[in-house]
């Protein structure tokens, strides 16, 4: 015997089991693990920037200036100058068919990318169409027309972003193309029958420029009215 009642040692052994238990939780020692994981998320997409979609456009921004500085060598007449413009216009055009892809494809879409990726689209064909322009190779109004387009458009979206988003075309797909092919053939000192060849190739650029957005500009009408309606009739409905 010990002289120890029951209860008071079934109580005893209880508590004993408690304690430990009570001991080894440690509030803070658990909160670490979870603000570790948030610190460690942080990170992750801080540095998503530098994804492979982004680093495309980044070079793209960066040929920009090395396109001008080619183009525009020696007078900017010289073939063998041309032809290394050219090259840095392509490499431009067809990082431009793989950023978006890449992006949408593996989950690489940051705000980084939504704002770069237009300018550098415009940046570097507004780079080709005003030295094109400037050295007497295309006419200005055909730069005009294209450079407005492309801006006008750009700005359409942000106005009507509030009632939703236009996609983008099949037909705005073609356009860029043809644009690109046009605007290359330009770049290059082209002479006899492919000179002849790109004057059509741009005239069907320019067509399909004013075509598709003017479509656009009929998008952008049907969503704000549609947009507007679903607004009346939510509120018709909330009222009621």
């Amino acid at each position: 015997m010990t002289g120890v009642p029951a209860s008071a040692a079934n109580g005893s052994s209880k508590a004993g089991p408690q304690r430990a238990e009570g001991a080894d939780s440690d509030p803070a020692g658990d909160a670490r693990p979870a603000r570790g994981k948030k610190v460690v998320a942080a990170a992750v997409n801080q540095a998503s920037i530098w994804n492979i979609a982004n680093l495309l456009t980044m070079l793209r921004l960066l040929l920009v200036p090395g396109f001008v500085a080619l183009m525009l060598a020696d007078g900017g007449y010289d073939p063998a100058w041309r032809s290394l413009a050219w090259a840095a216009f392509a490499i431009a055009m067809i990082t431009d068919l793989f950023d978006g892809h890449l992006a949408r494809t593996y989950d690489l879409v940051t705000d980084f990318g939504k704002i770069a990726d237009p300018i550098a689209d415009k940046a570097i064909m507004g780079a080709a169409l005003i030295c094109l322009s400037s050295l007497g190779d295309l006419p200005w109004w055909v730069t005009i027309v294209i450079l407005g387009r492309e801006l006008g458009i750009t700005l359409l979206r942000f106005l009507v972003i509030r009632y939703g988003v236009i996609p983008a075309s099949r037909g705005g797909k073609i356009k860029t193309l043809t644009q690109g092919v046009a605007v290359g053939m330009y770049v290059l000192a082209l002479t006899g029958w492919l000179a002849t060849m790109r004057f059509w190739v741009m005239a069907v650029a320019v067509v399909l420029t004013v075509v598709t957005g003017l479509d656009y500009v009929r998008q952008a009408i049907v969503l704000r009215r549609q947009g507007i309606a679903e607004r009346k009739a939510a509120l018709e409905e909330a009222e009621a």
